[in-house]
């Protein structure tokens, strides 16, 4: 079940719509990934994606999301830059959000 915050003074249990926005951007590019990895017969153990958007207030709307993932692998920096290369490429709310503000950021191998 998915909760949307409607009430004016918010609430702790649910997405406001900024947040609603970021979510569907990583859920975008963890599909892509999910899709991409048995194609490329590309390994890894785990996933993390993180996002960041800045806002501006008037007029109101986001102006760019920076995201960072972080994929726990063993594979080689050019098949990483090939699974980022492939999630930037074919995600459809990812590249919808792109046309509209400055989509940026990297995918690096866990420490």
């Amino acid at each position: 079940m998915l909760v949307i915050d409607t009430d004016m003074k918010g609430r702790r249990d649910a997405f406001n719509p900024a947040e609603l926005l970021l979510a569907s951007v990583a859920a975008c590019m963890l599909k892509g990934v999910e899709r991409v990895t048995p194609m490329l017969e590309f390994q890894l153990r785990g996933i993390e994606i993180s996002l960041h958007g800045m806002r501006q207030d008037s007029p109101p709307k986001m102006v760019s999301i920076a995201y960072e993932i972080v994929v726990d692998s063993d594979e080689t920096d050019h098949r990483l830059e090939l699974l980022h290369k492939n999630v930037r490429k074919f995600g459809t709310i990812s590249n919808t959000v792109a046309d509209a503000l400055d989509l940026s950021g990297t995918l690096t191998r866990k420490a």
